[in-house]
């Protein structure tokens, strides 16, 4: 079995990343917006902030609520994609204005999001059939 198709490990990535962007989206959000704003470059504004704090929050949620109560199951490689589009934007953020080592983390979590995405959205492969006899 392919590692992007077992499900323990699936959902062992989803529990910790959904248990990452959870923290950092509440931290962000309950954060004033003065404090916010002074961790990032000054062009970002605390409105974004918020607004990508929420959508942690969001994905957060989508990765692992959908597989446990049973429920649009489709969603779940949808959060995790949007969660790599927040990390892209994470990286590209970091790398242009703190040292590149910083960016390590947010990099690592996309990766991981992707990993989830690919392995929720297909389905693994099927065992070959043998031959029938006539």
């Amino acid at each position: 079995m392919s590692l992007i198709h077992n499900n323990r490990l699936l959902w062992t990535l989803q529990v910790l990343l959904a248990l990452l962007f959870l923290f950092a989206g509440v931290a962000k959000l309950m954060m004033p917006a003065d404090q916010l704003t002074a961790q990032g470059p000054a062009w970002v504004s605390a409105g974004l902030l918020r607004f990508v704090s929420v959508m942690e929050i969001v994905g957060a949620l989508g990765l692992v609520l959908p597989g446990l109560v049973g429920v649009r199951r489709d969603l779940t490689p949808l959060a995790a994609a949007g969660l790599v589009i927040i990390m892209i934007g994470a990286v590209a953020i970091t790398a242009l204005t703190m040292p590149l080592a910083m960016a390590i983390l947010p990099l690592v979590a996309g990766v991981l999001a992707a990993v989830v995405a690919v392995g929720r959205r297909s389905t693994p492969p099927r065992a070959p059939q043998p031959a029938r006899s006539y």
